[in-house]
């Protein structure tokens, strides 16, 4: 596991190294490596969070070189720190450090995590960077070695998008943009661009309300954080709330909401709760399975100066926690397998299996059923998942309306569909047919409104349709 303390104001390489190779055997494991790095000391958090992102995002590309210079696999805790050396190494342009500081250091930690393991290290690492061209070159003719993601993702992906795929992971490799969410109930974007620009802080506006900034900072570094005026929200994760509302008000004004019922039904980390709350005088029920994580929703609204009711619950099952009055509005943000945000957490493509697909779908088929009777005739629900698989998006609610369109269930024509991570992915179909490229730079998205009709209602009228 990682370690727990480091002395030194600058830690030096090799800690950094052992550090980061931990957390890539984790993300191996099955952990999530933004639960790892919680467990990283403060001062070599930042340090091994950059290192680890860059070992994940050519792990792919040094398995395959690993498996040519050391065809006997080596135990877990020695392939991992060889494994971060490969990475770190890969001749793209983008190598941290000079090779023999590298070789170096990880022959330092080496010496620390397994010491009859160290001159394997070094001879491995030697002979990588000696021969990394045409290792580069070798490996570069796989698949997972060319693209750093599993060969069934890489599939997938194919198939889902035969124009746009190769766009897709390359575009995985980059860093995601810092987006911000402007709270228009304090302040307006313009004059919150000028505030961060007076500290350092250029960007850009983006959208109604979002702010990409030029360059990523911490979040406790933002003047108008603490403030309230502002949080971090990825682009196409902003178009949630202001699709669902306007829908719903149609061509009324956001005003017209006041005192409409609005569930958040899969609501942490409360992003979209508060949107929705930043925009119109709506009555929201947060909901989450999760009390730990709904206690964030708590903490977010507090520090907007914003409030909704919050309740640990299982959306699945409302006759646990509803009480039969119809919703005006419905936002589920529901679990999906993330690929549409592996810019910002490149564990994912590691951690995902294929078999999560289909479980997943099934979780997305079995919230959308509980919740639909919920709404009432005339209302909107907002189905959204941050992810490009179409299993997620598109098909999951084609399926939706061959069993519900005859019943009132109609996908409303502002319905952006999926959003791909890219500044233009070339597809120009509209709808749940085809896709867009985000705003912003944004995430992998997928938004479909659906609006339930009002000529049929279920058994005593109680909306169920």
């Amino acid at each position: 596991m990682i370690a727990d303390s480091a002395t030194a104001s600058t830690p030096p390489l090799s800690r950094l190294l052992e550090q980061t190779a931990d957390a890539v055997l984790a993300v191996q494991r099955g952990r999530s490596l933004t639960d790892v790095l919680a467990l990283c000391p403060s001062q070599l958090r930042p340090g091994v969070q950059a290192l680890s992102f860059h070992v994940l995002r050519r792990l792919g590309a040094a398995e395959g070189a690993r498996a040519i210079i050391a065809a006997r696999r080596p135990p877990p805790a020695v392939e991992s720190l060889l494994l971060t050396g490969i990475a770190l190494l890969w001749p793209d342009g983008a190598e941290p450090y000079e090779a023999h500081v590298l070789v170096d250091q990880a022959v330092n930690a080496a010496h620390r995590r397994a010491p009859r393991a160290s001159a394997f290290v070094n001879a491995a690492l030697r002979r990588f960077a000696r021969e990394r061209e045409a290792l580069a070159a070798t490996v570069g003719a796989t698949p997972v070695g060319a693209w750093n993601h599993r060969a069934w993702w890489i599939d997938a992906l194919q198939r889902d998008w035969p124009d746009a795929w190769q766009a897709l992971l390359t575009a995985d490799q980059l860093a995601a943009p810092m987006t911000l969410r402007v709270n228009r109930r304090r302040t307006d974007p313009r004059s919150c661009l000028e505030r961060l620009a007076g500290a350092g802080m250029t960007g850009r506006l983006a959208g109604d309300a979002a702010i990409v900034l030029d360059r990523a900072v911490p979040v406790d570094r933002l003047p108008a954080f603490g403030a309230g005026e502002v949080s971090v929200q990825d682009a196409s994760a902003q178009l949630a709330a202001p699709l669902l509302l306007h829908g719903l008000a149609e061509d009324a004004p956001l005003s017209s909401l006041a005192g409409a019922r609005v569930l958040d039904a899969c609501a942490a980390p409360g992003g979209k709760t508060a949107h929705l709350l930043e925009l119109a005088d709506v009555d929201v029920l947060a909901l989450d399975v999760d009390a730990s994580r709904l206690a964030r929703v708590d903490e977010t609204l507090r520090r907007l100066g914003l409030a909704a009711r919050t309740l640990a619950a299982d959306a699945r099952h409302p006759q646990a926690w509803w009480d039969g009055r119809p919703f005006d509005a419905i936002l589920l943000d529901a679990p999906c397998s993330a690929s549409g945000i592996v810019r910002r957490h490149p564990d994912i493509r590691w951690l995902r299996r294929p078999e999560d697909l289909p479980a997943l779908a099934a979780v997305q088929a079995r919230l959308l059923e509980a919740l639909w009777p919920l709404l009432r005739p005339g209302g909107c629900l907002l189905y959204a998942t941050c992810s490009i698989f179409r299993r997620e998006g598109q098909h999951q609610i084609d399926a939706f309306l061959q069993r519900h369109g005859s019943s009132g269930a109609a996908l409303e024509a502002r319905s952006p569909g999926h959003l791909l991570p890219l500044p233009d992915n070339g597809l120009t179909v509209a709808g749940t047919s085809g896709s867009r490229s985000a705003p912003g730079g944004g995430d992998g998205f997928f938004h479909a409104l659906l609006r339930k009709g009002i000529d049929r209602l279920g058994p005593a009228g109680d909306s169920r349709a």
